[in-house]
């Protein structure tokens, strides 16, 4: 092995240039492919022993079998968003005769992401879903050789053909622009969190819209998703009672503004309306019962594995769109 080599881990291209074989021959092999001749199959084993390759992966070859799983590398994955998510790619994997292994990283500590990966990888997943919804985490992942094939959801991956995603700046706007077309001029926004790239995405879409409507606005407040932080952001906001309306970044923050309008002896949507956004399953129960912007998740699993099982990804796949649902939390802006 080269001296570059020397200091990573071993490739499937390192086997098949010391096999003397295309990578695609050492794929077969790993796939215990009938058309692999016997003499050719013994040196890319004997090749992978000298490199210590995927001694596991090499072994389920050897076996016949393909582990059947597909992995899912997930950070954040109590939030709404990613929980749907990988309930979603089971439910898609399930159906193709697939089962899905989970690890779940912390996005504050780097060593987390090759720990997870390598984690997936001795599980002989044949496939990795990455959910990974803060920047540093997909950067960190772009720079880990991976070997199997790969999709990354709802991120910014500069591979279009390695990413499925729902179109998160179109559903801000769908939702700047409900509030607009109501009749409403002072709204704000209530944001998540910085380094979440659903959050800077929405964020985008609302100053996007009241952009194009030529309507002032001020600086997006950054929260933390949870229904604690909408609540005490809310009472604060009342104190002034400078806006008609808030477009939230998700449904928990818009609950917890729903609450603050309560307790400040306000009426929504007559006083405030709200916008959230997920369509989390308890939103038409809220009271009142939440406008917001609904994704497709059930959709998003089903193109990661296509992707995965099909190599669907070849070519870049189109966003999803998301859907405005509008129910009580929202009404024409009062005129005095």
């Amino acid at each position: 092995m080269s001296d570059d080599a020397a200091g990573r881990r071993p490739s499937i291209r390192d086997v098949a240039r010391l096999a003397e074989v295309s990578h695609q021959t050492v794929s077969r092999v790993l796939n215990d492919h009938p058309s692999i001749r016997p003499e050719t199959r013994d040196r890319v084993l004997a090749a992978m022993r000298d490199l210590s390759y995927s001694p596991n992966r090499a072994a389920r070859a050897l076996v016949t079998s393909r582990s059947r799983t597909i992995g899912v590398l997930a950070a954040s994955a109590t939030q709404y968003g990613p929980a749907s998510s990988i309930a979603a790619i089971e439910a898609a994997a399930q159906a193709r005769g697939y089962w899905v292994s989970t690890a779940n990283i912390d996005p504050g500590d780097p060593q987390s992401i090759p720990d997870g990966i390598s984690h997936l990888m001795a599980q002989s997943v044949e496939g990795l879903v990455v959910i990974a919804p803060q920047v540093r985490v997909i950067r960190a992942i772009a720079a880990h050789a991976v070997d199997v094939p790969f999709v990354t959801l709802q991120s910014t991956d500069p591979d279009a053909g390695h990413s499925v995603a729902v179109d998160q700046v179109a559903g801000a706007r769908l939702a700047t622009r409900h509030l607009i077309e109501l009749g409403h001029r002072s709204i704000y926004h209530l944001a998540g969190p910085q380094d979440w790239m659903e959050a800077e995405a929405r964020m985008t879409g609302f100053l996007e819209e009241i952009s194009a409507w030529d309507i002032a606005t001020t600086a997006p407040i950054l929260g933390d998703w949870t229904a604690d932080f909408g609540y005490y952001a809310g009472r604060e906001l009342l104190r002034y009672r400078d806006f008609t309306a808030i477009f939230s970044s998700n449904d928990q923050m818009a609950l917890g503004l729903l609450h603050a309008v309560r307790d400040e002896g306000l009426d929504c949507p007559r006083d405030i309306s709200i916008v959230g956004f997920d369509d989390i399953p308890e939103a038409g129960h809220f009271w009142p019962p939440l406008t917001t912007v609904r994704q497709d998740f059930a959709e998003l699993g089903r193109r990661c594995v296509e992707i995965l099982l099909d190599q669907a990804g070849s070519a870049a796949l189109p966003m999803l769109t998301p859907e405005l649902v509008v129910r009580s939390s929202t009404a024409a802006v009062a005129r005095l």
